[in-house]
Parts: structure tokens; C-alpha cells; sequence
């Protein structure tokens, strides 16, 4: 009778006496390199605080509150743009052009409010409206890199690559390559607003970084994200709307990537020709050491903070004991090849 005939698989093993597959292997390898990534983002925190206790060796002034807490000041603008650039990433996508958000934004909005005599264009809208036109230039930067990208599915990393030269030249040339002093206070209360002890900045940072590891963890939408970057084929399969939500990862971004602006804009106190200029490097250096994953899929939000603040301390440090500037960017780049080195061996490629 047919119902008493063994299957293949399940006679074949018995019949000689070996044992059934074992079909946790595939998973215990999976649990094996997951728990590898997630040492990897627990290994900043010994790492920080290694850093902490070589700071406090190399200055008595590193340990102050003030010096604490001008760390946190100076990392909360990088880490509203680490965030901005780890959400994008996570779907599979870049966005180079956010540092280049950080200069052209808030320019824009300040020569809106400012009088045509201090380089402005002579509009003088309120500051509410000039702070509200950073948020929209920001939006309208991330809705025209997202149709570029996936309406006509060009590539990212060109596309943005491009619009970060063009907002260049746009900043140069709105500015005429000076320097925008005479604007509201508004403008810098981000940075100069002390809120519990800390910047206005320091907490809205904070803050936006839970939001988003909430929502990465435990909405749908978070799980999108994921899944997007992860395969979008079997996402869009699954019924997520994969167009939809990229387009808007790329619009939040470049709001972010705005807000980052107008912090840098209050620790400055000023808006300059090269605001901006170069910070992607720091970001996707922040965002690699804290387990963002360039492939998209993979990388969690408290991993990408403490990318940024490792990278906060480690240019304390360097100023502190005076090394010169140009030494910090070759350390963010050797920072960057070790974090993909351990990248490698947490995802376990290359291993037969």
C-alpha cells in the first residue's frame, strides 16, 4: 500500500543505519554569525571607554564636564546625518549628497529671513518661515534624489554623487563664495539652547536616534526597511510598497541631513561657502565601525550611535593632543578598512 512505503529521504537513512539531516545546521550558522555582529557593535562600548581612560592620560582637561559635553555638542549634527545616511543604507541605497544638504539648506533658508544687503535675497520672511524652508528644501532635495533613483532607477551612487557637486556649485554660487553672519537667533538655538545641562541639539539627536531604533525594531515599517534592503524582489513579493518607502527614506534623510545643517549652523555661528564639505566620509566611517552594513539589510541604530560618538572622541583626543588635522582623516579611513574587515568575518562571506 502506498501509505506504507517510506519516503526516499526518511527510509533510505533508516535503512542504513544513518542518521536524519540535521536541519538546525543552517540556522545554528546564522545564530553563529548574528551573535558575531552583535559583538561587533558591543565591542565599541570596551572600545570607548578604552579611549576615555587614554584621554584622561593624555589631558587633565578631558574629564571636565565642559570638554564632555563639548563632544556630545560637536558629534549631535554628524549624528543626525550618520542617522539620515544609516536608514538610506539600510534599504540598499547611498546618498552622498547629504553633506552637501547640510550646506544648501540652511543657506537657503537664512537668505530668505536676511536682507538683500547682508548677502540675502531681500525677501525678509519671518524666522519661523526662513527655519520652515530649510525642512523643505531638505524634502525637496530627498524627493528629487528619490525619483532619479527609483522612478527611473538610475544608479545611487551617481545620482547623488552628481547632486552633491550641484548643490556645491549652488551654495558657491548663491553665497558668492563668503561667509552669511546676519541672521535671527533662531537659527542657532539648536546649539546654543542649554536644556538639563546639555544643548538643545544633544537631545534632539538622542531622541531621533530612539524614535528610529524603535521603529526599526518594532513597526512594520522598521521591518520594511529590512526586508527592502535584504531583497527587495521578495519584499515587493511580500507586499511591501519597496518604491514608496525608498523614495521616503530618501526624502527623511535629506530632512535630517537639513537639521544637521542648521547645528552646524548654531556651533559656528555662521554659514560658509564649504559647509558640509567632506563630511561624508566621517559618515559612512561612523556608520561602518557601527555595523551598518553598505550591502543594506543589516546594522542597528544604537551600533550607528556609538559609531558616531567613538569617532566624537576619537577627534578629541586627537585635539587635544595636537596632532594635526590631516592625521584625523587617514585614522577615519584605517577606522574604516578594520570595521569592513570585521564586517567579513561577522557575516561569515568568504568562509567555505
Amino acid at each position: 500500500m502506498k501509505n506504507s512505503v517510506p519516503s526516499p529521504a526518511f527510509g533510505t537513512a533508516q535503512a542504513h543505519g544513518h542518521p536524519q539531516p540535521s536541519a538546525p545546521q543552517a540556522p545554528r550558522g546564522k545564530r553563529v554569525r548574528s551573535e558575531l555582529a552583535r559583538l561587533r557593535e558591543l565591542a565599541l562600548l570596551p572600545a570607548l571607554v578604552l579611549l576615555v581612560v587614554i584621554g584622561a592620560l593624555i589631558s587633565p582637561s578631558f574629564l571636565t564636564r565642559a570638554n564632555l559635553i563639548s563632544v556630545l555638542g560637536a558629534s549631535a549634527a554628524l549624528a543626525l546625518v550618520v542617522l539620515a545616511e544609516s536608514l538610506i543604507v539600510l534599504t540598499g541605497k547611498f546618498d552622498l549628497s547629504l553633506e552637501s544638504t547640510v550646506g544648501i539648506a540652511p543657506a537657503v533658508g537664512a537668505m530668505l529671513v536676511m536682507p538683500a544687503a547682508s548677502a540675502g535675497f531681500g525677501t525678509q520672511w519671518p524666522a519661523a518661515a526662513g527655519l520652515l524652508a530649510i525642512l523643505v528644501v531638505g524634502a525637496v532635495i530627498g524627493a528629487i534624489n528619490g525619483f532619479l533613483v527609483v522612478r527611473l532607477r538610475l544608479n545611487a551612487f551617481i545620482v547623488t554623487l552628481a547632486m552633491l557637486i550641484v548643490l556645491r556649485g549652488m551654495l558657491v554660487g548663491a553665497t558668492k563664495g563668503g561667509t552669511l553672519f546676519d541672521m535671527p537667533s533662531s537659527f542657532f538655538s539648536l546649539a546654543t539652547t542649554i536644556v538639563l545641562g546639555l544643548p538643545l541639539s544633544v537631545w534632539l539627536a538622542g531622541v531621533a536616534f530612539a524614535i528610529a531604533a524603535f521603529m526599526l525594531r518594532y513597526h512594520r515599517l522598521g521591518r520594511a526597511l529590512y526586508a527592502i534592503g535584504g531583497n527587495p524582489e521578495a519584499a515587493r513579493a511580500a507586499g511591501i510598497r519597496v518604491e514608496r518607502i525608498t523614495w521616503g527614506v530618501f526624502i527623511l534623510g535629506s530632512m535630517l541631513a537639513s537639521i544637521g545643517g542648521l547645528i552646524v549652523t548654531g556651533y559656528v555661528g555662521a554659514i560658509n561657502a564649504n559647509q558640509g564639505n567632506g563630511m561624508i566620509f566621517t559618515v559612512f566611517a561612523a556608520a561602518v565601525i557601527g555595523g551598518i552594513s553598505l550591502d543594506g539589510g543589516k546594522g542597528s541604530m544604537i551600533g550607528a550611535l556609538s559609531g558616531v560618538l567613538l569617532l566624537g572622541v576619537v577627534q578629541n583626543l586627537l585635539t587635544l593632543a595636537q596632532v594635526p588635522s590631516f592625521w584625523i582623516q587617514a585614522i577615519y579611513g584605517a577606522i574604516i578598512l578594520g570595521s569592513l574587515m570585521v564586517a567579513r568575518l561577522a557575516s561569515g562571506e568568504g568562509q567555505n
